[in-house]
């Protein structure tokens, strides 16, 4: 089971990706993105940790995590001996970087980066989430400096 899931949550947000980067950006295809990609991950997410949570599947005590929250390293590895934790966890991932990569597409075309320039920054986004992020950040503070205004 757990395989299936991790392999259906990485086609949707591949699928996701796909568009971002190479579709042009009219409201469908957004609006795509927003809800068959990231809303459709969220909505697994928040089935899984129901579940999970509840201990209807996957139990995370057989795991060895304990029935208290315990947020050191320790704690949290043992809560990721769980494959039920890992699919959980990676589909949190999926969906908040490609959420990033939506929001990043949206503030790049509103300020009139072009696509080849945006394609960098949103492979960093999907390839490691906050370093993109970083990068990102980074050049729409020079481009606002640049122009006189913050937006």
């Amino acid at each position: 089971m757990w395989p299936a899931i991790f392999g259906a949550t990485n086609l949707v947000a591949l699928a996701a990706w796909a568009v971002l980067l190479f579709l042009p950006r009219r409201p469908f295809a957004m609006a795509s993105v927003l809800y068959l990609g990231i809303a459709l991950l969220c909505l697994v997410y928040a089935v899984l940790l129901v579940l999970l949570v509840a201990g209807m599947i996957d139990s995370l005590h057989d795991a060895g995590a304990e029935s208290s929250v315990d947020l050191s390293l320790s704690g949290i590895k043992a809560l990721f001996r769980s494959d039920g934790a890992i699919v959980l966890g990676w589909t949190h991932y999926l969906a908040f970087d490609l959420f990033v990569g939506l929001w990043i597409a949206r503030d790049a075309d509103a300020k009139g980066f072009p696509r080849i320039a945006q394609v960098p920054v949103l492979l960093t986004t999907f390839l490691a989430g906050p370093f993109g992020l970083l990068i990102w950040l980074a050049v729409r503070e020079r481009r606002a400096r640049a122009s006189g205004r913050w937006a």
